[in-house]
């Protein structure tokens, strides 16, 4: 018997753990249903052993739910649709297109390699990102530390000196007593600033406005761009192959890119391909589009195979990702260096000064 669910405000019930699911284990689920109907086994038999053998105890009741849906005469797809936490409007629309051709294997073959490719090049320019982020916020806190804790007992020591300190050591132990003495206030405002930008993210326009900041973005909003480029271009591909219409395929598309720019062009360009223009045509004014990928684009149109024009681009733009973050990665680790050792080496340039006039200050 599955276990009761906890439905959301729409009906649907709530996954914990969802996103996890979805990083780690749905592929390798996607991966084994695919060889397990390749080789003849029935969906309901299929879904049955993987509930079996899955280990992830949130994972194992969503299982149950769409064995027991399928039991009951639901579609696969249906089923999956009733866990949008875990199965995104993407992942069903291609299910729903494999069942609909009779090739629900191969789709699901082609979803699981979809996902491993998409979870690599998330792992990759998440690791590029984590280490600079780690190690500034190491380094604020070090100061922030140095500062308040610090700068204070050397505070005690200049006051007995008499005479006027140099202007470095003066602002930064005026800084040091301000943030001493008002730490709540500056944590109330980092606080503020945080909670504020999440607000804004959450709207329509800010979202958009924080996304076209991304694309534009010296240096890292080449990488975002190029991230974007792959994810539309694979995800595209993906969908044409398993037999998914063009408008629907825009449409998910433009939800799936992982940036409101990007994704509110495909919905646009939508309109215009119903009208009957190319979809390289409706993309090609817009200056976030490689020229590459129109050019492309163009001539899988022109020769009525853009899934595989599109499979060459996400390849292409997969691997510059990766050089470009291989390249980013060098790049930072000195200009990193040189970041801390300007915070930390001020602060301490800053305690010393003193002590190297001290003859002048005493006299």
């Amino acid at each position: 018997m599955p276990k009761k669910e906890n439905k959301a405000k729409g009906g649907l019930p709530v996954v914990r753990g969802a996103r996890k699911i979805r990083l780690k284990e749905l592929s390798p689920f996607t991966r084994q249903v695919s060889a397990m109907l390749s080789a003849g086994m029935p969906l309901v038999q299929t879904l049955s052993a993987m509930e079996d053998q899955t280990t992830d105890k949130n994972f194992k009741p969503v299982i149950q739910g769409i064995r027991s849906r399928v039991e009951g005469g639901a579609m696969y797809s249906e089923a999956l649709a009733f866990y949008p936490g875990v199965f995104d409007e993407l992942y069903v629309s291609m299910i729903r297109a494999g069942e609909v051709g009779g090739i629900l294997p191969d789709v699901c073959a082609r979803i699981a390699v979809f996902l491993e490719a998409s979870n690599k090049l998330r792992s990759k320019v998440k690791s590029a990102m984590m280490y600079p982020t780690v190690v500034m916020v190491v380094a604020i806190g070090l100061a922030t530390a140095l500062i308040m804790f610090v700068v204070p007992v050397f505070a005690e020591m200049f006051s007995d000196f008499g005479g006027d300190l140099p202007g470095l050591t003066q602002a930064l132990l005026d800084f040091s007593n301000l943030l001493t003495a008002y730490w709540y206030i500056a944590l109330a405002i980092v606080i503020g600033l945080v909670y504020g930008f999440k607000r804004y993210n959450a709207t329509d326009r800010g979202q958009y406005k924080v996304d076209e900041f991304r694309l534009r973005f010296p240096i890292l909003g080449e990488l975002a761009t190029k991230v974007a480029v792959s994810r539309f271009a694979s995800t595209f591909a993906q969908l044409l192959h398993s037999g998914v219409q063009i408008m629907e395929s825009l449409e998910i598309v433009g939800l799936a890119t992982g940036n409101r720019v990007i994704g509110d062009s495909l919905l646009a360009a939508k309109k215009t391909v119903e009208e009957g223009q190319p979809l390289s045509s409706a993309l090609e004014n817009n200056k976030f589009y490689p020229r590459m990928l129109i050019h492309m684009l163009s001539a899988g149109e022109k020769t009525g195979q853009v899934d595989e024009m599109m499979d060459k681009v996400a390849q292409f733009y997969e691997d510059e990702v990766e050089t470009m973050v291989a390249g980013l990665t060098s790049m930072i680790e000195p200009l990193l260096m040189v970041f801390i050792g300007g915070i930390i080496g001020t602060i301490v340039v800053a305690m010393f000064l003193p002590i190297f006039k001290m003859s002048e200050v005493v006299m």
